[in-house]
């Protein structure tokens, strides 16, 4: 009985303290999510890169031929959707102009032959080139998946993205530079370019990436669709590494 009397007494003391903290209780407020003002934000920009050129698949008796900086320059006009729910995420697509060089030493490309296989002829003893390049150029569409940690100030903030473009050849040729000795022994400087799209594919398919800082990104590609036609070469495909120059 005693017993029972005590839990009692306990009971009507801390009752009113429960009761106080109940009504002084109250649930967190939910965290509004940031807003940006992106009123002043270009949708528009260019996007600009400068690259080295991989050929990925190629056999020695080319790859060892190549030489020099091979080179490339990308320009792409570019339209930018920023994702309504997230403004840190976008969609980019656009259209522009890709292009690739290879250098080569001591080796010509027959791309104006009419063989069933390109020829990639060894010319040690009568090469006169200084100089010797297969360049093509793309009309591309590229699409990327954006990301920046600063959406209302580009030039500021961490950027990433991941896409795809899809391009159609434009132009193929290749360009030599030498020397030519003339009657008499003097020195002659030539050059002779042939172009033709027969052995190259007329679409290819990349995969890109790109990552960085304010205006500055590094990028890479890697294209699924091999340079030339099947049959008619190695499965050849082009790597591309370098930096992008980008509102965006």
């Amino acid at each position: 009985m005693r017993k029972l009397l005590l839990a009692a007494i306990m009971l009507m003391l801390v009752s009113p303290l429960f009761a106080q903290m109940d009504s002084s209780y109250t649930a967190p407020l939910k965290k509004s999510p940031k807003r940006y003002d992106l009123s002043q934000k270009a949708g528009d920009h260019l996007m600009i890169q400068l690259a080295s050129n991989q050929w990925s698949g190629a056999p020695d008796s080319i790859s060892s031929r190549m030489g020099g900086l091979n080179r490339s320059a990308n320009v792409y006009f570019m339209l930018n959707k920023p994702f309504k729910g997230n403004p840190k995420l976008s969609v980019g697509f656009g259209v522009g102009v890709g292009t690739s060089n290879i250098y080569f030493k001591k080796m010509e490309v027959g791309i104006t032959k009419t063989t069933p296989v390109l020829g990639f002829i060894n010319t040690d003893s009568t090469n006169n080139f200084k100089k010797y390049k297969l360049a093509t150029a793309y009309l591309e569409a590229p699409i990327e998946l954006r990301f920046t940690s600063n959406p209302e100030n580009s030039m500021k903030g961490i950027k990433a993205a991941l896409g795809i473009k899809v391009g159609t050849l434009l132009n193929a040729h290749t360009k030599g530079k030498g020397l030519k000795t003339k009657t008499g022994g003097a020195l002659n400087e030539f050059t002779i370019k042939e172009s033709s799209k027969a052995y190259f594919n007329s679409t290819r398919l990349a995969a890109t990436a790109r990552v960085g800082y304010g205006n500055f990104t590094l990028f890479g590609s890697y294209n699924f669709t091999p340079i030339f036609k099947d049959g008619v070469a190695s499965d050849i495909k082009l790597m591309q590494i370098g930096l992008t120059l980008s509102g965006l």
